[in-house]
């Protein structure tokens, strides 16, 4: 009884633990918008150009992601082109300086990603 009880807890721990580093939860494009739109001191109308850009670029990754069952290899080089498209039709709603910050932050979680914190909160 007490290795179950020490299981369950060990169990409990990890699952707190992968939540805390944003394991897997995917924010939605309106979360996503409302960041930059804090980030990057976009106004109203950046804001929602932002959000049906992120909301067509998500559906797009969900039905890669159905597609590519599983394979993870693949599922990333189908959505390479897809997140440079997004980012290209981002940047060109942006002001200079909005470019500037925003080129900042996407190397940021590239190299997030490369170094596998897989860019859970921003």
């Amino acid at each position: 009884m007490k290795k179950f009880l020490l299981m369950c807890c060990f169990l409990i721990g990890i699952t707190a633990v992968c939540r805390a580093q944003g394991g897997g939860m995917r924010r939605s494009p309106e979360e996503r918008a409302k960041q930059l739109q804090t980030q990057l001191k976009l106004n109203d109308d950046q804001t929602s150009k932002i959000t049906a850009i992120y909301k067509a670029q998500s559906a797009k990754m969900d039905s890669v992601r159905t597609a590519a069952n599983g394979d993870r290899q693949a599922m990333m080089q189908a959505m390479m082109p897809m997140m440079k498209d997004a980012n290209d039709k981002i940047k060109a709603l942006l002001t200079p300086e909005q470019a500037t910050a925003y080129d900042k932050l996407v190397q940021e979680r590239m190299n997030r990603m490369r170094n596998g914190g897989g860019g859970g909160g921003n």
